[in-house]
């Protein structure tokens, strides 16, 4: 199979690297086109006061939106990846990764995953949603912790 379009899924996190260079290394073997995205988790919080449930603050929000672009349009540029081609959205990472990877055809997801135990792995990861999730290839690529 060849892939045509390949998207990363970036937390920044210090092994953004290793999974850029896997990402671009497939891309030039298969010739794809490479893009790239990063999900801010919309952390809900508790305010007994009026609402079980409220969102971030709008403030917030843009702060971090603003920020997420900045970092994602340096990451990036190292990549050659166009600003057409690059995304970031506040949301829910395991759900909208897919989203995004279904609205512009995309044919592999390429995400890092931890090898985590216990409860940690009870609890879930961006990952494994996107593992399950996807209508298209994803490769985890292997990360260790520090």
């Amino acid at each position: 199979m060849k892939y045509q379009h390949i998207l990363i899924a970036t937390d920044f996190s210090k092994q953004k690297d290793m999974i850029c260079a896997k990402a671009r290394e497939l891309a030039e073997q298969h010739q794809a086109n490479l893009s790239i995205c990063h999900i801010i988790e919309d952390f809900p919080l508790t305010d007994f006061a009026y609402e079980p449930m409220i969102s971030v603050d709008i403030d917030m929000r843009d702060a971090l939106l603003e920020s997420g672009k900045k970092q994602l349009a340096t990451l990036a540029e190292s990549l050659s990846i166009p600003a057409s081609q690059q995304w970031v959205e506040l949301g829910t990472p395991g759900h909208d990764i897919v989203r995004v990877a279904d609205e512009n055809n995309v044919d592999l997801i390429i995400v890092g995953s931890h090898g985590r135990h216990g409860f940690k792995r009870l609890l879930g990861s961006t990952a494994n949603a996107v593992l399950h999730h996807a209508h298209c290839d994803v490769l985890a690529v292997r990360l260790k912790d520090d």
